[in-house]
């Protein structure tokens, strides 16, 4: 990986987000928010934030301390503050969570929780954009993939400022009609720039290169891949452009987020066709799980795209179906498999990269059992499907029983990480050699986990 280095504190964003995903498939399994409460419930907004910053936010946090440095060949600039990020994100996550439960009047908490924890929240993301863009800008020009992450954290300031205009306002803290007109208006808005444009934008950018180091294929820069980039980024700044007609009031946001879709769906299509390119020029003959398992993520996200292009459904109640598909089938699929190899690629490299070329070492297929963790997979996607399927029909009670299995899979799958970490399927004879020291869990100063 050229310029990079193992970063510090991923495994311990990987860890986290991987207890906030639990954590929210849980809450659905309970009946606690969607679809057991409306949309637009404050039970419905502590899930989606558990999911959306919990889960996707800090998983995509993680991966790009680690990889920005890969995409642009240098080092990352400051990167010793992912530590107090992290402690920001997390206090700033359980404080907005707390203030949406004192707005249910679930319990008597103070509304004030609401925006403290958007500012801590602000504070935390702003760090890490901060640490991300000074890397960018000293490695100027961008490679493609390093510019679609650029773009995604321009989204991301404007997903986490609208969050917190909206967290004001909420809370009563604003005064005037406009920041109460954003949050009727603006919240699809908040939902488009930060799934689509901070997570989706980035996750596709990381994994040009990701799969092309992956499969071995060659890493070039396609005309369609440049066709993409502009095509999302046009779309969000559509997007961002709703943002001033809701606040006052204009018309316009219809016909603007209908071609945004429309640019999206182009770029969604052009970006398969880069994927199966990337698979048929890789010099890797035997294709691994995460790629494989990356494929029905992608599936996810072309039909999620092609669905929400139909504005009697982006508008109906078939788009939380496909909100769910979008979620749980496109950024928390692709989020799982690649999180499968990465985990155990850089946990080769940190046990096995200081000694390598001086004792034998295990290759990074043997930390994973792939005929193990491919039955969770298959779990996770059908459950997945069943479960978007079963909000379609209103089924809610086989919603439940879908998602029951979805954590099952999602447990499982996590089992595996846990296994590469502890290096539970190496052969004894290669475990461990002279000079190895095994790795912890996910805390990097501790050795509780030894």
């Amino acid at each position: 990986m050229q310029g990079g280095t193992l970063s510090r504190w991923t495994m311990s964003y990987f860890a986290a987000a991987c207890l906030m995903f639990v954590l929210g498939q849980g809450m659905m399994l309970a009946g606690y928010g969607y679809p057991a409460a409306a949309a637009s419930a404050p039970e419905t907004l502590v899930l989606v934030h558990v999911i959306a910053i919990g889960w996707l936010s800090l998983l995509m946090v993680g991966a790009l301390l680690q990889f920005v440095p890969v995409l642009v060949a240098r080092s990352l600039v400051g990167g010793q503050l992912a530590a107090p990020a992290l402690v920001l994100l997390l206090v700033g996550l359980l404080c907005l969570v707390a203030g949406f439960v004192a707005l249910s009047g679930a319990l008597d908490l103070a509304l004030g929780l609401l925006p403290f924890g958007a500012a801590l929240l602000v504070l935390g993301f702003g760090l890490i954009a901060a640490v991300l863009t000074v890397t960018l800008i000293a490695a100027r020009p961008l490679p493609l993939p390093a510019s679609f992450v650029a773009v995604g954290l321009v989204s991301l300031l404007g997903t986490i400022l609208l969050g917190a205009v909206f967290s004001f306002a909420l809370s009563g803290l604003t005064g005037g009609t406009w920041p109460l007109r954003l949050v009727t208006g603006g919240v699809p808005l908040h939902a488009m720039l930060g799934l689509g444009g901070w997570l989706s934008l980035t996750a596709v950018g990381v994994s040009y290169r990701l799969l092309a180091m992956f499969l071995l294929a060659p890493e070039v820069e396609r005309p369609t891949s440049r066709a993409v980039w502009w095509a999302g980024s046009l779309a969000i700044a559509l997007v961002a452009g709703c943002v001033p007609l809701v606040v006052f009031a204009l018309p316009g946001t219809e016909m603007l987020v209908s071609v945004a879709m429309a640019f999206t769906l182009v770029a969604v299509l052009l970006y398969g066709g880069d994927v199966v390119k990337l698979y048929r020029t890789r010099k890797r003959k035997q294709v691994e799980l995460n790629i494989h398992a990356s494929f029905a993520a992608f599936a996810a996200l072309t039909l999620s795209v092609l669905f929400f292009n139909l504005p009697e459904l982006r508008a109906g109640e078939v788009s939380a179906a496909l909100v769910y598909l979008f979620v749980f089938g496109w950024l928390s699929g692709l989020g799982l498999a690649q999180l499968y190899k990465i985990i155990a690629f850089l946990t080769w490299l940190e046990t096995y990269g200081p000694v390598l070329g001086r004792v034998p070492v295990p290759r990074v297929q043997d930390l994973v059992d792939e005929r193990q963790a491919r039955l969770w997979f298959w779990l996770y996607y059908g459950s997945v499907a069943a479960a978007g399927l079963a909000l379609f029909a209103g089924a809610g009670l086989f919603f439940r029983a879908c998602v029951f299995l979805q954590l099952i899979a999602t447990l499982g799958v996590m089992r595996e990480f846990v296994r590469a970490r502890r290096l539970s399927s190496v052969p004894a004879a290669l475990r461990v050699p002279p000079g190895v020291i095994r790795p912890n869990l996910f805390l990097p100063m501790f050795t509780l986990w030894r």
